[in-house]
């Protein structure tokens, strides 16, 4: 039974590691998986274990694009460690903004939000407004992350929001609204991965405290396994996901995400539908 549940945690690997930073949506593709294989552990640890296994997201992020994220590289000159601490304050300014709301709202968000047909709906919405989008785009006024102002940082920040609503999807937020603020796709993705880095790191670190303060235990020895398994798969997926998104964009838009995110969208409408299946959205 262990092995099959360790089988349940790859795959829920593979589907955080490629959906997290393909503008998709990681909730409402662990909807669905979480409907055909639930994991057969504690709905404390369950919650826990569907945010910490982003850690292993947020590594393959720092693994990529460590020289560029650290201001004391040796490798740099002075004024280039001077811009990526500049970055760095532009990423902390775009984080504010979810992070008020979700401290102020947090429980409200949970309570109407988390289910199937919001997800349903936000997946097509942000699918649709992609495409739109996409048919309207202007040439970018903003080509690196350097010429990014802090305005348009706070503002993609505001855009980060709206993904506290589940099926949204933070990478899919973010880059949709760095394009409308004229940036470059290179330019929306790479910030939407550094606005990863503190946003999931934080939350991460919160779920822990939180199931321990909660719980008034520790991990057993399968929690243990289950958490650096899915982190260890959800790390290897994400390098692949991060390379294909970077090279994909070069010489393509973003339209095809937002057609697979209506066919996801009226999936899981369907399912529900057909099924009567009760929603479970941790």
């Amino acid at each position: 039974m262990f092995l099959f549940e360790l089988f349940k945690t790859v795959i829920l690997g593979i589907v955080q590691g490629i959906t997290e930073w393909l503008p998709i949506s990681s909730t409402g593709h662990m909807i669905l998986v979480d409907q055909f294989l639930p994991l057969s552990q504690s709905k404390e640890f369950i919650d826990l274990f569907l945010v910490v296994i982003q850690f292993g997201s947020i590594l393959a992020v720092v693994t990529l694009y460590f020289h560029k994220l650290n201001p004391f590289s040796p490798k740099k000159t002075v004024q280039e460690k001077a811009n990526t601490w500049e970055m760095w304050l532009k990423v902390l300014a775009a984080c504010i903004p979810a992070a008020v709301i979700g401290l102020l709202f947090d429980d409200l968000i949970n309570q109407y939000t988390y289910n199937a047909w919001v997800v349903a709906g936000t997946l097509i919405l942000y699918g649709v407004l992609f495409i739109v989008i996409e048919n309207q785009r202007k040439t970018p006024k903003i080509e690196s992350i350097a010429t990014l102002d802090y305005k348009t940082a706070l503002l993609i920040g505001v855009f980060q929001v709206l993904s506290l609503i589940p099926g949204t999807s933070r990478s899919g937020s973010t880059i949709l609204g760095a394009v409308i603020l004229g940036t470059s796709r290179f330019v929306a993705a790479e910030f939407s991965f550094f606005l990863a880095v503190p946003v999931m790191f934080g939350a991460s670190a919160l779920k822990i405290v939180k199931f321990f303060l909660e719980t008034g235990a520790g991990f057993t020895g399968q929690e243990i396994v289950i958490l650096l398994t899915g982190m260890v798969i959800a790390y290897l997926v994400s390098i692949a996901a991060i390379k294909f998104l970077m090279g994909y964009i070069r010489n393509h838009d973003f339209k095809a995400f937002g057609y697979y995110r209506i066919v996801i969208g009226i999936l899981v409408i369907a399912y529900f539908l057909i099924s009567g299946a009760t929603v479970v959205v941790h």
